[in-house]
């Protein structure tokens, strides 16, 4: 007898077998799995820093320069001049086993001066980074995400800073408050705020019209929720690497500003202060010049390598 059975009935209870039974167990998907597979930027980064050694020398060295600033009194116990305390028989003695750095034109130890001066040159760097980060950054996540007049106004605004030359503006406005390393900070943070306004509002711009954004609208979210939780995560890694690498230029600009004079103003001690003073006899005694120029590039060089490193984890196309 021939078979009478149609294609699409064949295709029919191909499909009914195949399918699970109405008390047969669903296969889901492990949520261990999805998780793992589902890594984030940050995660992903952090795991590229451990194996980066740019960045594990330059945080090394980071880390030594805050302990240093913090607690410098651990650094100078041993030695018996502190960093005010000066004799003119001692005026330029070279280095020796007691007096590793040797002695100032002062007649100052320059080891002790050394360290105790990086007190005011990182806080200089970190409150300016700071300041700049909160202010820049917020101005920026106005701007990108409200747009609009907002934005327009916004804009106008920053450029009016960006036509201000920081050294000069800084130079400008420290002429007439005084020369204090919270001062240094205000000023540089007044003059450098826009260029981290700028950086959070073009990635607010990139991240507002992404599918996660549209999908936390169609679920309801408030604009305040969607700012917090979806924007403001996914706009501020370009915003960290900036100001990683900002905040050894601030120190720079401050060494630059208290070499003018304008700066951090003695009794209180910096970098720029000990470089301006060594310029004078830098040919009769150069290790006078040699020690807080040292540290101060170190510093500054320390920074830029986080910031580097950092920038190349956070930046996919670079992997």
């Amino acid at each position: 007898m021939r078979d009478t059975t149609t294609v699409g009935d064949s295709m029919t209870d191909t499909q009914i077998a195949g399918a699970p039974s109405a008390g047969a167990p669903v296969d889901r998907p492990d949520p261990m799995e999805k998780k793992s597979r589902e890594a984030s930027l940050w995660s992903d980064a952090l795991s590229d820093l451990r194996r980066n050694p740019v960045f594990l020398i330059g945080a090394f060295l980071v880390l030594c320069m805050l302990v240093i600033s913090a607690f410098p009194q651990w650094f100078t116990s041993g030695s018996p001049f502190d960093a005010t305390a000066c004799k003119l028989e001692n005026s330029l003695k070279t280095p020796s086993g007691d007096h590793w750095f040797g002695f100032d034109i002062q007649g100052c130890d320059v080891y002790t001066r050394t360290v105790w001066a990086a007190r005011n040159s990182v806080i200089v760097g970190i409150v300016t980074t700071a300041l700049v980060i909160v202010v820049g950054g917020s101005l920026g996540l106005l701007a990108g995400w409200v747009g609009g007049i907002t934005d327009s106004i916004l804009s106008r605004f920053t450029e009016i800073f960006f036509a201000i030359p920081l050294l000069l503006g800084g130079m400008l406005i420290m002429s007439a408050l005084p020369g204090n390393a919270w001062t240094v900070s205000l000023v540089l943070a007044i003059l450098g705020w826009p260029q981290i306004f700028r950086i959070m509002r073009s990635s607010v711009l990139q991240n507002k019209n992404n599918d996660y954004v549209m999908a936390a609208r169609a679920l309801g979210a408030g604009t305040l929720r969607i700012t917090m939780r979806h924007i403001l995560p996914n706009a501020v890694a370009p915003v960290i690497v900036v100001g990683a690498i900002s905040l050894g230029v601030y120190i720079s600009a401050e060494a630059a500003l208290s070499y003018l004079g304008i700066g951090v103003q003695p009794p209180e001690i910096s970098w720029g202060l000990m470089v301006s003073d060594a310029s004078v006899r830098w040919l009769q005694a150069p290790h006078v010049l040699l020690f807080p120029s040292a540290a101060l590039s170190i510093t500054v060089l320390a920074f830029i390598m986080v910031g580097d490193a950092v920038r190349d984890a956070l930046d996919p196309k670079l992997r």
